[in-house]
């Protein structure tokens, strides 16, 4: 396994994967165990994490808690404070709209350098079986399931765009959080027809066309989740 395999599914795929094989540490679990509660929905963003409760539910070490707190809050999914519990990070709308600029920029470089390195004899497969895995998401519409769907896209695009740099990078960029924090069926099938449209360009290794549909897909969920924060302001 190449190094940014290594760092994709250490970053992306295996903190959630219920199959994952390879022995974990204590704080590993408690790492997973979190980030899995945050896509199935069971903790949102902030919602206090207590260390004496994590270490009892997760069958570990306040040590291990208090390392995976480091780690998640490294990945900017949990906020820590000196004198209170680590809470899952909650952002106000100045902040998701900072995210959604970077993202904007890196989705498009993905999607430039997947289909400039996409060769069909190599990298078919993949893409073709990341596609299908959202579509499964419409025969269940489970959210889980979309997540874990939307990750080996991202996956499959980074690694045929082979550039090492993004792959160190795009894991860390907080989109993970505005997803838990702002849901709509809406956002979701944007999602759906966009990652239809990235791949396309991909697979005709239309460099423009790709970079094109992966900044005008950042901007759609833009608007769509300015308009969800918009709501919840006018709802207080």
């Amino acid at each position: 396994m190449g190094q940014y395999q290594m760092v994709v599914e250490t970053e992306m795929d295996s903190p959630l994967s219920a199959d994952a094989e390879r022995p974990i540490s204590a704080a590993q679990r408690v790492y997973r165990g979190i980030m899995q509660d945050l896509e199935h929905r069971r903790i949102a963003p902030g919602q206090r994490l207590v260390e004496i409760d994590l270490a009892a539910q997760f069958g570990v070490g306040r040590n291990a808690v208090r390392e995976a707190m480091q780690q998640l809050a490294a990945r900017g999914v949990v906020d820590l404070s000196r004198h209170r519990s680590g809470a899952i990070r909650k952002l106000d709308l100045a902040e998701t709209l900072e995210i959604l600029e970077v993202a904007e920029g890196v989705t498009a470089i993905m999607c430039r350098a997947a289909a400039r390195g996409f060769k069909e004899e190599l990298h078919g497969t993949v893409l073709s079986q990341a596609m299908s895995d959202l579509s499964d998401f419409d025969a269940t519409q489970d959210p889980a399931t979309f997540s874990r769907a939307r990750r080996r896209l991202y996956r499959a695009l980074l690694e045929i765009g082979g550039n090492r740099e993004l792959q160190r990078i795009f894991p860390a960029v907080g989109m993970h959080i505005i997803y838990s924090q702002y849901q709509s069926p809406l956002l979701r099938q944007i999602r759906l027809d966009d990652y239809q449209k990235i791949s396309a360009a991909v697979v005709a290794r239309d460099v423009a066309a790709a970079e094109q549909a992966g900044s005008q897909h950042v901007d759609r969920v833009r608007t769509v989740v300015t308009g969800l924060a918009q709501n919840l302001v006018g709802d207080l």
